[in-house]
């Protein structure tokens, strides 16, 4: 069903909500403004129906956690039917039977699909937890503090995950309370090209032939870092999300895997955003073929509860002390039966053979209909499977994040829900739940069409 013009966005509900909220809620959380935000009541599939019965295409499967539909009937099957035995056990010390079960489903869909061997697994409640669980686990099993990430690089806001982030907007605040264990480094984005070829950013869907030259500056610079310092993980997002959906060249983690092995460097693969199926394999570093030594896993693990994993080799993760009746990293809601059972249907379900495939179509044809559209402001669409960016640039190519987010804003109005990425909030995001039909991603574009069209300052 496509979406219609609504008429009065937010609504009188959401408005009144809006300042509830404002009373009560620290001011830096939720922006409120008079056109922004609605509040959400209820979904399912792909629409949304807001407080005011306002019904919207949701493009965003909330932050890419729906990506199997919201209230998917099979996972809230699961959901009930744990909710009638138990809501909460001691994760740590007498655990839910469920959770035996979640770790094992991780290990099968992780390193022992791919052939590595069985895998270990440290549950937490959010993303950040399972970045933080990673750092903490290349440091007992390299004895190196050092880690490397790279611009643009979103982990989680714990002061663990920030340290090792790329975003300084979310860092700098904080600077003075923070160890700096972390190197920062170019991530390789062909469009922005770290190193100031501007030959790249004239190419669109394809990598320039600057890539090598690229990749060649970044491993130097990733030896000199390790020869300087105590280096015991590289943390990457394969695919970056937050830093405005940036698709490396192909040759970028296969480098980073071999640098890794060759300097006795742990390999972690921030897949919180990208895994399960988001890129359209179950896991984005599947698409460069790299088996990474840590996993951090979230949001479409559980498709909607708060639990998140670092999963690792046997080996690495074997660096941790057994237990001997205080664990060293652990938590009240670690292993939560709900979350577990949420988790289990959510993973059986994206193992379904044909669930890649449909993604990588339906993200082809999503992308490809991005790519006709026709305006001087498309600076870039990029992506991979459903998960997909299109750069927003004014006349002379500098990112326009003021339009993008008009554009979001207008967006609403015509029942869209999108998101604006990137450092500069030009990257209009989309990464809609796999059940997305060719109408209403065809309704979508032509939305797009008409706002990227718009003269400077008209949406309204």
């Amino acid at each position: 069903m496509l979406p219609k013009l609504l008429t009065e966005i937010p609504g009188p509900k959401s408005r009144a909500l809006a300042v509830e909220l404002k009373r009560h809620e620290c001011r830096n959380t939720t922006h409120v403004a008079d056109d922004f935000p609605i509040f959400w009541e209820r979904a399912e599939g792909v629409n949304v129906w807001d407080a005011d019965g306002n019904r919207f295409l949701d493009l965003t499967s909330a932050f890419g956690v729906a990506g199997l539909g919201h209230t998917n009937r099979e996972i809230r099957d699961a959901l009930v039917s744990q909710s009638a035995q138990l809501f909460h056990a001691m994760g740590d010390v007498h655990p839910p039977a469920v959770k035996v079960g979640l770790c094992r489903d991780l290990s099968a869909a992780t390193f022992e699909r791919w052939g590595a061997g069985e895998a270990k697994t440290i549950l937490g409640n959010s993303g950040s937890d399972a970045v933080e669980a990673a750092l903490k686990t290349a440091l007992l099993h390299t004895g190196k503090p050092g880690v490397i990430a790279f611009t643009g690089g979103y982990h989680g806001l714990g002061y663990g995950a920030l340290e090792a982030g790329g975003l300084p907007f979310f860092k700098n605040p904080f600077r003075p309370q923070l160890k700096e264990f972390a190197v920062i480094l170019p991530y390789p984005h062909c469009f922005h090209c770290p190193f100031g070829n501007k030959e790249s950013a004239r190419v669109s869907g394809t990598f320039p032939q600057c890539a090598a030259t690229c990749l060649a500056q970044i491993q130097s610079q990733i030896e000199r870092a390790i020869a300087a310092r105590a280096i015991g993980a590289i943390l990457v997002e394969p695919v970056q999300g937050r830093g405005g959906i940036v698709v490396p060249p192909t040759g970028f983690l296969p480098m980073l895997r071999a640098l890794c092995d060759e300097h006795k460097v742990l390999l972690i693969a921030d897949e919180i955003y990208t895994g399960f199926n988001r890129t359209g394999e179950l896991f984005a570093c599947e698409h460069f073929s790299v088996v990474p030594d840590l996993i951090c896993l979230g949001k479409g693990m559980a498709s909607g509860f708060p639990i998140s994993a670092c999963v690792g080799r046997s080996k690495v993760m074997d660096a941790w002390p057994e237990s001997r009746g205080e664990a060293l990293h652990t938590s009240t809601f670690l292993g939560n039966p709900l979350g577990c059972a949420m988790a289990r249907e959510s993973i059986r379900l994206h193992r379904d053979p044909a669930l890649s495939p449909r993604v990588r179509a339906m993200g082809s044809r999503f992308q490809s209909a991005l790519q006709k559209i026709q305006s001087p402001r498309v600076g870039q669409v990029r992506g991979l499977g459903l998960m997909l960016g299109l750069e927003v640039v004014t006349g002379d190519g500098a990112p326009d994040g003021a339009f993008a987010i008009a554009a979001m804003k207008r967006g609403l109005r015509d029942g869209l829900i999108f998101l604006c990425d990137s450092p500069d909030s030009n990257v209009l995001a989309f990464t809609p739940p796999f059940a997305i039909s060719d109408d209403e991603i065809g309704f979508v574009t032509g939305r797009l069409q008409e706002y990227l069209t718009s003269f400077p300052g008209s949406i309204s």
